[in-house]
């Protein structure tokens, strides 16, 4: 996209995004619904409605709307991602829990990995109204102790949803709550980018959640609520008779637009300016709105921006289709936009296709309006057919955008408003335009890349490489040496991994649908391997080392080192790799930098095995040669008095470690190399050490490269910790990838009927029976209380007992679920017990001693 404006100082960067919306679980699957003027509105059944607690009388009304939005899988959650134990997973707000998914998914549709992340990154965050508390969880509110209630606070209060994810996702920079009813997430925008121009963050989330419980009900419609009569919403139309309330959330990851520039990071759209305002007490009432302060809040975040109203083509806005509330926000619009010439800037509404998300609905109209300047579209507003009689689209600035067209440019860059007004007066408006250009690819070879993927579960790897598959095949305009430096330095990495090298885009997602054992490297990364480096029988110059030489900075030291070690008057470091002073010489430079290149990767061997010229390879990496040595034994020259070594060595085929005599012999390095290659594979076998081959392969193309990669596949699957920016330098693009395929499951607890507590209330007449139970019976009776009490919390069921003498700590509990479950254990006993956990390592047997003692 071509530049028009320079950058400011000022100017903050969108880099990533996450979102759930009604019918749309991505951002991708989201634009691709606007685009095609998609509603998501589900019409219900009398029975799913009755199903889900409506009340039959009200459903049978004639008023009653059986339509609403629904956000798929509300009640699941991939707690164990967060090492978050189930019984705390059933208690967390849902809002809490689909925040949190959708945060880390945006720092990784950024590109970022945010537990290596070096800087500080903040979280500005709002949520809505904790309805699940409310309806699911009242009753065990009620009877719960106070560490109970503590829980439940913790779990559940709007308070914690920024701090938790700055916990779980180990972010350091500012982390507020921020709650300004409907204008909730355009403010925590704000927020965010006063917190990065201020210095203190260099990365911020941004965003916000509403989730209503339960969601699968209708409701009845009265005349002059904001609820619309069908179901549909009509924004700034005649007919538009109100809104509904859907659920929904949306995260935006922001850095400052220089910065975002300089990472090499993919930029959605520019933040020019935001601003925000309160109506203050010159309205009607307190749910009204006011012209003139949505005027000046508009009027602010264009003057911030330095974009006057008539550079600006599109305006989303908060549209919640009322009769009252459209005609003054368009009258507040014109007011800011006065004298710009009638019908030039487009007007919409999200809300017309997913509904009202509350808190969460300025960041659907924001993810919204980045997404179409992304892609130069404008989205329609739905349901608009006449205007209402008190918009003026004839005389005024706007007219509705009301079918899909490419966005046009008059010579400017494309801008858009994003406005949102909260109930109580607070209103906020930002100001977006267009991304800027992209930066040129940094300068590298071309040819192959290695892409890495992994996952906790073998399951999930399969997704994310079925995820992966699809992508690269619907996006051919990808760079693959971008799509390869995002995988490996802006994901977490996991015990179960793949690795596969590919020549284009093409073959990746062939090779990782097909996952080929032949091609695509797996294995786990829990314990790295006891690798064994092998430097094979290499025979002359590969046709790319030169490109490596002048691209990967420890090939080139190596290669340099080379040189050095020869001596004045011989060939420099390019005639060593092109064969100009032998073939073997430019074999042995070759697969020495190659190997060195591997160990300045983290690649760490306990072995090295050669063949061939590989033997000096191998004897130089093994310690027992130096450089200058071994390129003498090249030359035709004495070897001189070999080293000790400091790695085992293994040399031809003759399955054994080199004794400290036949590495002084200089038949062991130049002689024939005897024996076969089983001998090498049963001698690694033996020793518990796995085969790194590091030999470019005759032929083909980009040998030396594509065998540095094999080699780094294979360690980086086997747990090796590598550092990437040895391969991929420090300049490199980052691009949006399927993010991290969460394994989410139900943890829910259903509405008690009539206040009886639902099953899997602790066990009736423990008390009884621990008084008729002698020292031993008691000491059962609580042990087993405990250990069924703890599984629960960890495991979500029994089957699992943890062991009396295991660790708590290390199984996942902490201090304060262990005292919410010695309180549970004193409600059961009728008796008090001391709640302080003493012990640096807790188990079962000391809390069982010290209640029965």
């Amino acid at each position: 996209m071509e530049q028009t404006t320079a950058i400011r100082e000022t100017d903050v960067a969108i880099i990533g995004m996450a979102c759930r919306f009604p019918d749309a679980t991505t951002a991708e699957a989201f634009w691709s619904n606007l685009r095609d003027g998609r509603e998501s509105l589900v019409h219900f059944t009398d029975e799913e409605l009755l199903a889900q607690g409506a009340d039959p009388e009200e459903v049978g009304k004639p008023g009653y709307v059986k339509a609403g939005h629904v956000l798929a899988d509300l009640e699941k959650f991939d707690a164990g991602h967060f090492g978050i134990p189930d019984d705390e997973a059933e208690i967390l707000d849902p809002q809490h829990r689909h925040f949190l998914e959708c945060s880390l998914a945006a720092l990784e549709d950024a590109g970022y990995e945010p537990l290596g992340f070096p800087g500080e990154i903040g979280v500005f965050a709002g949520a809505g109204l904790n309805t699940y508390l409310l309806t699911n969880l009242a009753e065990r509110f009620r009877r719960e102790s106070a560490v109970g209630h503590y829980r439940l606070m913790l779990a559940g209060d709007k308070d914690f949803l920024a701090t938790r994810v700055s916990y779980k996702l180990n972010l350091r920079g500012p982390s507020m709550s921020v709650n300004t009813a409907c204008s909730t997430g355009l403010v925590a925008v704000h927020q965010a980018c006063l917190s990065l121009l201020a210095g203190e963050c260099g990365t911020a989330l941004a965003g916000a959640v509403h989730l209503r419980v339960p969601q699968v009900r209708g409701y009845l419609h009265q005349e002059g609520m904001i609820f619309s009569p069908d179901g549909h919403c009509r924004a700034f139309d005649a007919d538009a008779g109100g809104t509904v309330i859907s659920s929904g959330v949306g995260v935006v990851v922001l850095k400052r637009l220089v910065d975002a520039v300089a990472d090499g990071d993919t930029v959605y759209a520019v933040v020019k300016g935001t601003a925000v305002n309160n109506d203050g007490s010159l309205k009607s009432g307190y749910t009204a709105p006011s012209v003139a302060r949505q005027a000046d809040v508009i009027r602010d975040a264009q003057r911030v921006a330095d974009c006057p109203p008539e550079t600006i083509g599109y305006v989303e806005a908060h549209g919640t289709g009322t009769a009252l509330g459209d005609p003054i926000e368009v009258a507040a619009l014109s007011r800011a936009f006065e004298g710009v010439p009638p019908g030039r800037v487009l007007l919409g509404s999200v809300k017309t296709n997913i509904g009202h998300l509350d808190v969460a609905a300025g960041l659907a109209g924001l993810i919204k309006t980045a997404l179409m300047l992304r892609h130069r579209t404008i989205a329609p507003s739905l349901h608009f057919r006449r205007a209402n009689p008190d918009i003026d689209v004839t005389e005024g600035p706007f007219r509705i955008a009301t079918e899909t067209a490419e966005w046009q440019s008059d010579g400017g860059p494309r801008r858009a408003g994003v406005s949102s007004f909260g109930v109580g007066g607070t209103n906020a408006h930002v100001v977006l335009e267009e991304p800027p250009a992209p930066a040129p690819a940094p300068d590298r070879p071309g040819g192959p890349e290695l892409l890495v993927l992994s996952a906790r579960t073998p399951r999930a790897l399969t997704r994310a490489a079925g995820d992966l598959a699809r992508h690269l095949r619907r996006h051919r305009e990808l760079d693959l040496a971008a799509v390869a430096h995002t995988l490996a330095t802006g994901r977490r990495p996991f015990t179960h991994r793949r690795a596969v090298v590919c020549d284009d885009l093409a073959d990746a997602a062939l090779a990782l649908a097909v996952n080929d054992p032949a091609r695509v490297l797996a294995g786990t990364g829990d314990t790295p391997a006891a690798l064994a480096l092998v430097c094979g029988a290499l025979t002359g110059p590969a046709p790319d080392a030169a490109e490596l030489y002048r691209c990967v900075t420890p090939f080139r030291e190596a290669v340099d080192d080379c040189a050095a070690a020869r001596g004045a008057g011989g060939p420099d470091a390019a005639g060593l790799l092109s064969g100009a002073a032998g073939d073997a010489v430019a074999a042995f430079v070759t697969g020495y930098a190659l190997a060195q290149t591997c160990r300045a990767a983290g690649v760490r061997p306990a072995a090295v095995c050669g063949r061939g010229v590989g033997r000096l390879v191998a004897g130089c990496l093994a310690g027992v040669l130096g450089l200058g040595q071994a390129l003498t034994v090249l030359a035709g020259g004495a070897m001189g008095t070999p080293a000790d070594g400091e790695l085992p060595v293994a040399v031809g085929g003759d399955g054994h470690w080199l004794t400290p005599g036949e590495a002084a012999d200089p038949a062991t390095w130049t002689g024939p190399d005897g024996g076969d290659e089983e001998a090498i594979a049963a001698l690694l076998t033996k020793e518990g050490l796995t085969r790194l081959e590091l030999t470019p392969a005759p032929g083909g193309a980009a040998p030396a490269r594509r065998a540095l990669l094999e080699a780094l596949g294979r360690a980086w699957t086997l747990g090796a910790d590598l550092d990437w920016p040895v391969w991929f330098g420090t300049e490199h693009r980052r691009v949006p990838l399927p993010t991290y395929p969460y394994e989410r499951k139900r943890h829910w607890v259903d509405p008690e009927r009539d206040g009886q507590p639902s099953a899997g209330a602790a066990a009736d007449g423990l008390r009884a029976r621990y008084e008729r139970a002698d020292r031993a019976g008691r000491q059962a009776l609580v042990e087993d209380f405990l250990r069924r009490q703890i599984a629960a919390m960890l495991q979500g069921g029994t089957d699992e007992l943890p062991g009396v003498e295991t660790d708590l700590f290390v199984l996942g509990m902490d201090s304060l679920m262990l005292i919410d479950i010695i309180a549970r254990l004193g409600d059961e006993l009728g008796r008090h017990l001391p709640a302080t956990i003493e012990s640096e390592h807790p188990t079962i047997k000391e809390l069982v001693d010290g209640v029965v003692g």
